[in-house]
């Protein structure tokens, strides 16, 4: 017999199980190689893997007889499922050496996980040449009660499961372009990380302010109220399209609204929009000593508003030129376009002390590429499709804060903040 024996248990979970079991192990003298379980709803999944004592190794098949014979007694008694196979010492060397290398983390993301998605993820990820060896839940039980109280259209819960997966480093970008069309499909986004050191450390989050932090995009909201809603949306839609420059259509859109009087800057950011999960995700971040920071193309007279409401730690915007109380049409200093948006990114990450793969950057519009580029996590959140083809990882399915579950946090992380997605 192998010295090396894999043993598999599953049934009912109860109280003192673990205890019992490697008591009994423990008599014997077995060493413990690897162990795992896991409990679904009070159904238990148990594996170990033992290595026998030597005397047991060496010949003595009557003791490993024995051994087996005693836990699969207990196993009985406990009314488990038993199963065991010996394992050659060459496949557990493969396992020792493959341990750390090529692992990955997938995470989806969705309003509810269905089968077909878990399906087509799996598929997916093995189509790739890639192993799944552990599934867990970061988001909470959620009472199909309380499902009939809400309008399930108009919900704002999320579901989220997490993949550990391993296998040949793959064709990222093909993986990509196969996940984004399954979110296309059924409604779900799925991000893949390298599982690194640097996912749960990152201290410093970069956002972008419009139609990101806010549902909006101030510049159309401030063109409304000039009388030139329709023709300057129609500009800014097609630079965050990537269609036009920013710097250009910029100015052009900024000249249309000469005249505008200072005063309504302040009724529209009293009733700016905020994102779905904004308040949450900025809260925890606070709670948990991230730095935050917006970078945005629009204006720092509604970035500051932002601040001083959610608790921003950096802000980084254009200023708008006003004299006498109007809107010159005039911008003051450089534009903040894309890529003084990643220069600023790193300009705060030196100023923090923090490594750039330290660093999350979140941002919808062609102009936020550059600055997702540079960060170590760069997220297109309800973006424009040329982006969300372009960024490493996307989000168009849940609020904000479910960048927290890309981070590895789970609802029960959160809860014991007082926060939850």
């Amino acid at each position: 017999m192998s010295d090396i024996i894999q043993i598999n248990v599953t049934g009912r979970d109860q109280p003192g199980l673990t205890s019992s079991i490697t008591s009994i192990m423990a008599d014997y003298g077995l060493e413990i190689l690897d162990i795992g379980q896991s409990v679904i709803h009070d159904a238990l999944a148990w594996g170990i893997l033992v290595r026998l004592p030597d005397q047991a190794s060496g010949g003595d098949s009557a003791l490993a007889n024995r051994i087996l014979k005693d836990l699969l007694f207990h196993f009985h008694e406990s009314d488990l499922q038993f199963s065991y196979q010996p394992v050659v010492e060459d496949e557990y060397e493969h396992w020792v050496s493959e341990q750390g290398r090529n692992r990955y983390i997938l995470t989806l993301l969705s309003r509810n996980v269905t089968a077909e998605q878990i399906a087509r993820v799996s598929g997916i990820t093995a189509a790739h040449g890639l192993n799944i060896d552990h599934i867990s839940r970061l988001s909470g039980r959620r009472s199909l009660r309380n499902d009939k109280k809400t309008d399930k259209k108009d919900s704002h819960r999320s579901s989220c499961l997490e993949f550990s997966v391993w296998g040949t480093a793959p064709d990222q970008e093909k993986l990509r372009a196969d996940f984004l069309n399954l979110t296309a499909d059924l409604d779900a986004d799925v991000a893949f990380q390298e599982d690194s050191v640097y996912r749960r450390n990152c201290r410093l989050v970069v956002f972008d302010m419009d139609s990101t932090l806010i549902e909006a995009e101030v510049i159309d909201l401030l063109a409304e109220a000039a009388g030139v809603g329709d023709q300057v949306a129609k500009i800014t839609e097609r630079a965050m399209q990537g269609e036009l420059d920013f710097n250009d259509s910029f100015r052009e859109r900024l000249a249309m609204l000469k005249g505008l009087d200072e005063s309504v800057l302040a009724g529209i950011a009293r009733h700016l929009p905020l994102t779905e999960g904004a308040e949450t995700l900025i809260r925890t971040l606070r709670l948990l000593g991230y730095r935050t920071a917006i970078l945005s193309g629009g204006f720092t007279y509604f970035a500051r508003y932002l601040q001083e409401k959610l608790g921003i730690d950096h802000i980084h915007a254009n200023e708008l030129d006003l004299v006498g109380g109007k809107v010159t049409g005039q911008v003051k200093g450089d534009i903040v376009n894309g890529e003084r948006k990643a220069t600023l990114l790193k300009q705060i990450a030196a100023e923090e002390g923090i490594s750039l793969n330290q660093v999350i950057a979140v941002g919808d519009g062609a102009n936020d590429l550059p600055m997702l580029s540079v960060a170590g996590l760069g997220i297109a959140f309800r973006a424009k499709p040329m982006v969300k083809q372009t960024a490493r990882q996307s989000i168009s399915t849940l609020g904000l804060d479910s960048i927290l579950y890309l981070l590895g946090f789970s609802q029960k992380d959160l809860e014991s903040l007082g926060n939850c997605p």
